[in-house]
């Protein structure tokens, strides 16, 4: 054993060690427990930032820790690998995106074994070859069978010199991010999936996320936008047009002053075509669409509003109401079109002032107090005026009744409507993968067989960023046969979005080899669900819901049972500096690398961990690096002093009575840290408080090493008490703890070597402190033996000097005991 910590040295070797025998490669093996830890897997982008370090090292202790615990632990990673980003910088230096995404994934490789992450690597995936996306296209195509892959139009930010759809990322101020021009809305056909059809059982799994955070439920409870309401069909009054309204406040109805459409409501040209305004119409119509693609927040537009001339009737009071266009109605909720009730719609309130439109009052307090508060709608339940014979009613009941009427009737009923909208998978890009469909002048659409595929991204393409998606110039790619008849053909050129990559990755680990299907149902079977997911919060909404959907169909294609993938997932905190998120962009980044270079792995790995709960935020602060390299470095001092001792037989003690009572308080310190460190990673992954939890121990170690020495049983226990902070603190620090293990005489990897245990008796005090409180104030604290008596408690607590002081002559009215915690006194 080396006199002074090499860390480079030591990593160096047991990365070697670890790569040479494979030592993390795992099986199948049903008789076993198993423990399948995920994190997201990254976009290769060249190099890793310290968000990726923290959420590989989070896992990285959990999949180390449970392993020693007795799991077949599975601990994968591959790379999201197809996307814009290599596109971008073909165009920028001339280099092809697959040269450019392989030679970023082998740096990126490197890097993440310099840590000495414990990943199985014979089952790494990489998105952008063919024996990755030949199942996403094998799966679009099960899709397409079910329905739940489809064409139809959509409007898109497209721009007329790139020739290519834009987000709204890309579109930010009307301008294309590359080429500056004015984008334009375009109504084009594209590749949606289905997502609609599972949105309810989107929703109710939620049941089964008990270990998700609150917040990421809700934001995906939101996106998903259930409401429960009424369709309500009003007749266009003089045709046979009929405009549905969906409406969760159906008791307002006979308050609905006015209907309202969105611009892109289909029906909506027909109904401005015979109007004198027309021109004047349609222009406005056209602008408002044009500035709602280009908004993220529908609310921070300005409502604004046109007169169509045309109007309704309202089925449940027979009056003609007109019918408005107006840019704060959306397409994409409901049904495009909503009974406008400003007296007790805000929205509708404020639109109805600006333009003069009346305001009827017909819901009231309870207490009928109030009509219509000045400034502002009246928005909650209450009871029905001004309703027809449904005056009187409380609003619940009146809901009852109403949809029993429009039922009874045939013009309306009740319903429920998704925010949720079908997912747009259709991109004009190259660096994805192609959707399996040709387009035959005789048979139209066919999709591509299942022997076809792979349909393989095309390397004759020149990528200069103005000409539209490189596919429309590949005359090798567009050219094909038809399947069907033989005939001339043209493949489809859209490639897919890269969420669909990253919807099903987690199974494809599971049988990476697999040639006849995405994977085999027996791993599958084994495996899944994921038992723990780690990721940041930003793929919260649509990451996660994709994949929870993909999950569904997979079950229902007969190929898993599962119905969720990822029961326990854990959002990790970003990473910060100087008060803002670290990035490149933001100059505050800090290359990995050069901490590795100077502080080394098991450092960098610890200060990770050590500086926040993994949940929370962490601000960088390279003065806690090196701290942690230097408790690294008093762990080996530590052992280096007592290496004389790895020759001696350590007699293990148990609950046997010492006769020093300072080898005895180090026992009791030791079976103490094993439970909390056990309990902090496997519990609470509270990994922050296992590392200082080991840091004492070691501390008190260095304090009694002297005294310890002294007797049999204080080096004896001293041994057994080193052999225990190399197994507590190899998950975190791998490559020293493996060296001090095998310096210790271990033949085993630490990984494979068992948890140590704790007897539980050593792990309770002998005494608590009781604390004191008059009247729910803290007022004294005591020291008592461990599970003190009630009755002891409370007169202990009354004759304290301080508490009679307190209490003076008043009466005492209860005195509340809970157990080795506190006395509770009240006067």
């Amino acid at each position: 054993m080396e006199e002074s910590y090499n860390f480079q040295q030591v990593e160096l070797k047991w990365q070697k060690v670890w790569e040479e025998q494979r030592a993390f490669q795992v099986q199948t093996e049903p008789a076993r427990k198993k423990f399948y830890c995920l994190e997201m897997f990254p976009y290769p982008s060249g190099r890793i930032h310290m968000g990726h370090v923290r959420n590989y090292s989070i896992g990285d202790v959990i999949s180390r820790y449970l392993a020693m615990k007795g799991f077949n632990v599975l601990h994968p990673i591959g790379w999201d690998a197809l996307g814009l980003p290599a596109e971008n910088a073909a165009i920028k230096h001339g280099i092809h995106p697959r040269t450019w995404t392989l030679d970023n994934i082998a740096h990126m490789k490197a890097q993440l074994r310099r840590l000495g992450l414990a990943y199985d690597w014979s089952r790494e995936v990489t998105t952008c070859l063919p024996d990755y996306y030949r199942w996403n296209q094998w799966i679009f195509l099960r899709m397409f069978e079910r329905g739940l892959a489809f064409r139809r139009k959509s409007w898109v930010n497209w721009c007329p010199q790139c020739r290519t759809v834009l987000a709204n990322e890309q579109a930010q101020g009307g301008s294309c991010w590359r080429c500056d021009s004015s984008v334009e809305q375009k109504k084009t056909e594209h590749w949606f999936l289905k997502i609609t059809d599972y949105a309810e059982e989107l929703l109710s799994g939620h049941e089964l996320l008990g270990k998700w955070p609150e917040h990421v439920l809700l934001m995906q409870k939101n996106w998903i936008g259930k409401s429960e309401g009424t369709r309500i069909h009003f007749p266009v009054s003089g045709e046979k047009a009929v405009i549905e309204v969906f409406t969760t406040r159906v008791d307002t109805i006979f308050g609905a002053m006015f209907l309202v459409l969105s611009p892109e409501h289909p029906l909506v040209p027909g109904l401005i075509a015979s109007s004198p305004r027309r021109g004047e119409l349609e222009a406005w119509v056209e602008n408002s669409i044009h500035q709602a693609h280009l908004r993220r927040d529908p609310d921070e537009v300005d409502k604004e509003g046109v007169d169509t001339g045309r109007r309704a009737i309202n089925p449940y009071s027979g009056e003609d109401i007109p019918i408005w266009i107006a840019n704060y109605v959306l397409m994409e909720y409901g049904t495009g079109a909503i009974m406008a009730v400003p007296a007790h719609d805000q929205r509708d309130y404020e639109f109805a002032v600006k333009y003069g439109l009346p305001v009827r009052t017909v819901i009231l307090p309870e207490d009928g107090s109030v009509s219509v508060p000045e400034g502002q709608a009246f928005e909650p339940t209450g009871r029905l005026t001004n309703s027809g014979s449904f005056s009187g009613l409380r609003s619940e009941e009146a809901v009852a009744a109403m949809n029993d009427l429009a039922e009874a009737k045939g013009f309306g009923r009740g319903s429920v409507v998704y925010r949720l909208r079908d997912w747009g998978i259709s991109r004009q890009r190259y660096w994805g993968t192609p959707i399996p469909i040709i387009y035959c002048e005789a048979c139209g659409l066919v999709p591509v067989p299942d022997k076809d595929l792979p349909v393989e991204i095309p390397a004759d393409v020149a990528l200069t960023g103005t000409e539209g998606s490189p596919l429309e110039k590949s005359e090798s790619f567009i050219r094909a046969s038809c399947p069907k008849c033989g005939g001339r053909a043209r493949r489809e050129t859209d490639t897919m979005d890269t969420f669909f990559d990253s919807a099903w990755y987690y199974f494809r680990y599971l049988s990476p080899r697999e040639a006849k299907r995405p994977f085999e149902r027996r791993d599958a079977d084994y495996w899944l669900p994921v038992d723990l997911y780690i990721g940041g919060v930003e793929h919260a909404i649509l990451h996660l819901i994709y994949a929870r959907f993909f999950t569904k169909v997979l079950r229902d294609l007969g190929l898993t049972g599962l119905d969720e993938p990822f029961p326990h997932y854990l959002a990790q905190g970003m990473v910060t500096k100087d008060g803002s998120a670290m990035s490149k962009s933001r100059g505050n980044a800090v290359d990995p690398d050069e901490m590795l270079d100077h502080y080394g792995a098991d450092a960098l790995r610890l200060f990770i961990l050590f500086a926040s709960p993994p949940d929370k935020e962490f601000a960088w602060n390279e003065d806690g690096v090196e701290g942690c390299f230097r408790f690294l470095n008093r762990v080996w001092q530590l052992f280096q002093e007592n290496k004389g001792l790895w020759a001696e037989a350590a007699p293990l003690y148990g609950s046997t009575p010492l006769a020093d009572p300072r080898v005895a308080a180090v026992r009791k310190k030791m079976h103490q840290t094993i439970k909390k460190v056990g309990e902090d990673i496997g519990l609470r992954t509270h990994l922050n408080t296992a590392i200082s939890s080991i840091m004492e121990f070691v501390n008190q170690l260095k304090r009694e090493k002297d005294g310890l020495r002294a007797s049999a049983q204080g080096r004896g226990l001293l041994k057994q008490a080193l052999e225990t902070i190399v197994l507590l603190l190899g998950p975190f620090a791998p490559h020293l703890c493996e060296e001090l293990g095998q310096a210790m005489g271990r033949s085993t990897f630490l990984f494979r070597s068992a948890w140590p245990e704790y007897d539980p008796a050593l792990t309770r005090e002998e005494s608590v402190t009781i604390v004191v409180q008059v009247n729910g104030k803290v007022r004294d604290r005591f020291d008592v033996p461990l599970d003190t008596p009630d009755d002891l408690l409370k007169e202990e607590a009354l004759r304290r000097p301080r508490i009679r002081e307190l209490i003076g002559g008043r009466a005492v009215k209860q005195v509340v005991c809970v157990n080795n915690k506190l006395v509770s006194i009240v006067v």
